[in-house]
């Protein structure tokens, strides 16, 4: 009796650290979309401009573990492979920055890690039923258009105005998707269906 009581108890914190683990990639979610858009449109200058990318960086790092929390019930290892290239995408820049290193077409390597690691979460996201199908379906081909075409901009093969174009679906699933998991959450049950 002692040992069922203990499993409910487990699982149920579990359940209760997934659904904040899921809220707070949502906010962090809309948070880096929010820094980076900013960032890319010339709000930032001068010192706040490196704030503003070490807190991308943090974001993508917050991202990778929290994710990681929230899809490893699905399949750990897929989930374990995601967060190692967000955590790469996230550490990769402060490194560098640190360190002084200078690396040709930085963000176009930052960027393809994103791409990579995103794919993991958003197939195990869409395969574990966390969000609405159509949206983990957006994700999932979000994902993979960028991890197609970022490497054929890096190799100069793509050019504008696609390499613009190519993050809308990107960004199609994850203002949606961060506002989905900030409100939402994810099901508290393993296999739950998403309403």
């Amino acid at each position: 009796m002692l040992y069922v009581y203990e499993t409910r108890r487990k699982t149920s914190t579990t359940s209760m650290t997934r659904t904040t683990a899921a809220r707070v990639a949502g906010f962090t979610f809309l948070f880096y979309i929010a820094v980076g858009i900013s960032s890319m449109a010339g709000a930032f200058r001068g010192p706040v401009a490196e704030v503003a990318r070490y807190a991308q960086n943090a974001s993508a790092v917050i991202l990778a573990l929290t994710l990681f929390m929230v899809t490893r019930v699905e399949q750990s290892v897929l989930a374990a492979l995601g967060m190692i290239f967000r955590l790469a995408e996230g550490t990769l820049g402060s490194v560098l920055d640190l360190t002084g290193t200078i690396l040709s077409q930085r963000l176009l390597v930052v960027a393809t890690l994103f791409a990579i690691g995103s794919t993991f979460f958003c197939w195990l996201l869409l395969r574990g039923r966390m969000l609405p199908r159509g949206l983990a379906l957006v994700g999932v081909i979000a994902s993979v258009i960028l991890v197609i075409g970022l490497p054929l901009q890096l190799g100069g093969l793509l050019g504008p105005p696609l390499t613009m174009l190519m993050w809308m679906p990107m960004l199609a699933f994850e203002v949606p998707g961060g506002l989905w998991l900030l409100v939402k959450g994810v099901p508290s049950e393993v296999g739950e269906l998403v309403s």
